[in-house]
C-alpha cells in the first residue's frame, strides 16, 4: 500500500475497508463510552451553536465602520458572500452524510485525493485554528480592559490576560465534550442577546437619513462590491465546525448538514441586522471613523454611556465563545489524521470524548505565540501571522469543494445520487468558486507565505509517510 494512493472508492466507503474511517461511535477507537459522564455526543442545537459560536467571532462587532467608507452598496457584499457561504454550508452536509466521521474536510479530501491531498487539509485546517486562536485572545484584551482597567496597565498584565482567555476555553475542552458543549450554547447565546438587541431592537430606532450615500467611492458599483467584500469574505470561517466534530455529533450523516446549514443562516441573519441597523443608527460621518460601532449604536437607543461596557461584555463572550470551540476543532483534525498514520500517534488518544494532546498542543503553541508577540513587541510578525491563516483557512475549502465536485464527476453511485446530480454539481460549482474567491481575498503576501508553511509541511508528511509504510511492510 503506497501512501499516497488514493484508497479504491469502492472500499474507501464500506464497513471494515483497509484505511476506511468509521463512524466515532460510543466506546469505539476513544469516542464518548456510555460509561464516560464527562462524554457526551452533540445534539442539533448544540451543533448549531458551535457553528454560530465558531463563525461569530469578535469581528463583528467592528464590521460596520469597516466596509462604512463604501456606502450601502456593501450590504450587497453581505448578499452575495451569504449565498456563497450557504453553498458551501450545502456542499459540507452532503460530504458528512456520505462521511460522517470526525476530520471533515481532512476525510473528504483523502478519500478522494488520498493521503498526500488529505495531510495538505489537516495541516493547513490544524495551523490556522492555533494561529487564529492567539489572535482572538490578544484581540479580546482590548475588551477586556474596558471591563477591568488594571488589565490594560502594562503589557505583562495585558499578556497575563490573553493567556487566561486561551487556557479557560481549554480546560473546558479538556474537562469533556458534555462541557465543551455547555460553554458553547451559554456563550452562543449571552453573545447574540446583545448583538439582537442592536440588530431587531435597533430597526425601531431606525433613521434613514443616517444611511449616506449608497456608493460612497468613486469605484464602479462592481469594484465597491468586491472591494467591501474582500472586508467581508472572512467572516464566514468557520461554516465548517460540525463537520469536523462529526464524530461527535449524534446521527452526524443527518444532523451535520442540517447543523451546518442553520448555523450559517443564523450567522448571516446576524450580521446583515446587526450591519443595518447599525447604519441606520449612527450617522455615516461618524461611523465611518468609529471604534466601536455597536458602542455608538447602543447609544444611540438609549442615550448615556452603558453601552460600551455592554458591547465589551459581548465581545469577550463572544471570543471565548470561539475560543471554545476552535480548540476543539484544532484537536480533531490532527487526530482524524493521527488515525491514519498522517499525524503523530500521540493525537490519536482521546479522554473524555477529547483528543486531549491535540487540546494541548493546539493551546500551548497558540500561547507561545501570545507570548512572543508581547515579548518581542513585533506587531507586524504577528499580523502577518494572522493573515497568512486566512489564506490557510481557505485551502480546505477549496479542496473540499474539489473532493465533491470529483464524487459528482466519477459518477461514484455510492455517493452520488442521480436525481440530484444537477443540484448537487451547481452547488460544488458556487462553493468552489466561493473557496477561490476566499483564496484571492487572502492578498498576494498572505497566499505566497501561505504556500510556504504549506510547504514546510511536507517535511512532516515525508517523514510520517516513511514511518507509515514501515509499520505496514
Amino acid at each position: 500500500m503506497t501512501s499516497t494512493a488514493a484508497p479504491p472508492v469502492e472500499e474507501s466507503n464500506a464497513p471494515g475497508a483497509a484505511g476506511a474511517h468509521q463512524p466515532d461511535a460510543p466506546g469505539q477507537d476513544g469516542a464518548p463510552a456510555p460509561a464516560d459522564r464527562h462524554a457526551r455526543r452533540f445534539g442539533l442545537p448544540v451543533a448549531v451553536c458551535l457553528v454560530m459560536g465558531n463563525v461569530i467571532g469578535g469581528g463583528i462587532f467592528l464590521l460596520p465602520a469597516s466596509v462604512a467608507p463604501f456606502g450601502t452598496i456593501s450590504l450587497l457584499s453581505f448578499a452575495v458572500l451569504t449565498l456563497g457561504a450557504i453553498a458551501l454550508a450545502l456542499v459540507f452536509g452532503r460530504l458528512a452524510q456520505r462521511h460522517p466521521q470526525t476530520g471533515g474536510p481532512y476525510v473528504y479530501v483523502r478519500a478522494a485525493f488520498g493521503d498526500f491531498a488529505g495531510f495538505l487539509a489537516a495541516y493547513s485546517y490544524w495551523m490556522t485554528a492555533w494561529v487564529s486562536n492567539a489572535a482572538l485572545a490578544v484581540a479580546s484584551v482590548g475588551y477586556l480592559a474596558v471591563l477591568f482597567p488594571a488589565v490594560g496597565a502594562h503589557k505583562w498584565s495585558m499578556c497575563l490576560a490573553a493567556l487566561v482567555v486561551q487556557w479557560l476555553p481549554a480546560l473546558s475542552n479538556l474537562a469533556g465534550t458534555r462541557y465543551v458543549g455547555a460553554v458553547q450554547v451559554v456563550a452562543t447565546v449571552l453573545k447574540l442577546v446583545p448583538l439582537l438587541l442592536v440588530a431587531v431592537g435597533g430597526l425601531f430606532f431606525f433613521d434613514p437619513a443616517n444611511l449616506g450615500p449608497f456608493q460612497a467611492t468613486d469605484q464602479s458599483p462592481v469594484g465597491a462590491v468586491s472591494a467591501s467584500a474582500a472586508i467581508l469574505l472572512f467572516s464566514y470561517i468557520g461554516v465548517e465546525s460540525a463537520a469536523v466534530s462529526a464524530g461527535e455529533v449524534r446521527d452526524p450523516a443527518r444532523n451535520v448538514g442540517r447543523a451546518t446549514v442553520l448555523g450559517t443562516v443564523g450567522a448571516a441573519t446576524v450580521y446583515l441586522l446587526g450591519t443595518l441597523a447599525v447604519f441606520g443608527l449612527v450617522a455615516h460621518d461618524e461611523l465611518v471613523s468609529s471604534q466601536a460601532p455597536f458602542t455608538d449604536a447602543v447609544d444611540a437607543m438609549f442615550g448615556g454611556t452603558w453601552g460600551g461596557t455592554l458591547v465589551a461584555g459581548a465581545a469577550v463572550i463572544s471570543m471565548v465563545g470561539a475560543l471554545n470551540g476552535w480548540t476543539l476543532l484544532g484537536a480533531q483534525t490532527p487526530y482524524a489524521a493521527a488515525r491514519d498514520g498522517l499525524f503523530p500517534k500521540v493525537f490519536e488518544k482521546k479522554q473524555r470524548g477529547v483528543p486531549v494532546a491535540g487540546v494541548l498542543v493546539t493551546v500551548v503553541l497558540a500561547s507561545a505565540l501570545t507570548v512572543y508577540n508581547y515579548t518581542a513587541g513585533s506587531a507586524g510578525v504577528f499580523e502577518a501571522l494572522v493573515l497568512i491563516t486566512t489564506f490557510t483557512a481557505t485551502v480546505p475549502y477549496l479542496l473540499s469543494t474539489a473532493a465533491q465536485l470529483y464524487f459528482l464527476a466519477s459518477g461514484q453511485s455510492e455517493r452520488v445520487r442521480r436525481g440530484q446530480l444537477l443540484r448537487d454539481g451547481v452547488l460544488a460549482g458556487v462553493a468552489f468558486a466561493f473557496s477561490m474567491w476566499l483564496v484571492a481575498g487572502s492578498g498576494y503576501a498572505a497566499v505566497y507565505q501561505g504556500v510556504l508553511f504549506l510547504f514546510a509541511g511536507v517535511l512532516v508528511y515525508a517523514l510520517m509517510s516513511a514511518r507509515k509504510r514501515r509499520a505496514a511492510a
